[in-house]
């Protein structure tokens, strides 16, 4: 049985558009770990890698995880109330990575 795959849409804030061949979108293929399971947020960033490894390295730590300082968005919700970097990703998801604000 094939694992999984979702196209996955990466909009950027321009700040990081550099790290991106100077492109605020990328486009790429997530696939889950599994056969049966779903792609996941952790899945995009480990393709983004693989494809503009400069970038995910200003979305995630040394230790995988999503910097502090970044808000990732999956389809209008924040990944973080999502499950993270283990939140699935519809058919199609949309992602915003963005600077974090923080609450006054």
């Amino acid at each position: 049985m094939a694992r999984p795959v979702t196209l996955v849409r990466f909009v950027l804030p321009s700040a990081l558009g550099p790290w991106a061949g100077d492109m605020v979108e990328v486009r790429l293929f997530a696939v889950a770990d599994r056969d049966g399971g779903h792609p996941t947020l952790g899945a995009a960033l480990d393709r983004l890698r693989r494809t503009h490894p400069s970038l995910e390295r200003r979305i995630r730590d040394d230790h995988g995880d999503v910097r502090r300082h970044i808000s990732v968005f999956v389809c209008g919700e924040n990944a973080r109330e999502l499950g993270g970097l283990d939140c699935a990703l519809p058919p199609a998801a949309e992602i915003y990575v963005l600077p974090a604000l923080s609450r006054i």
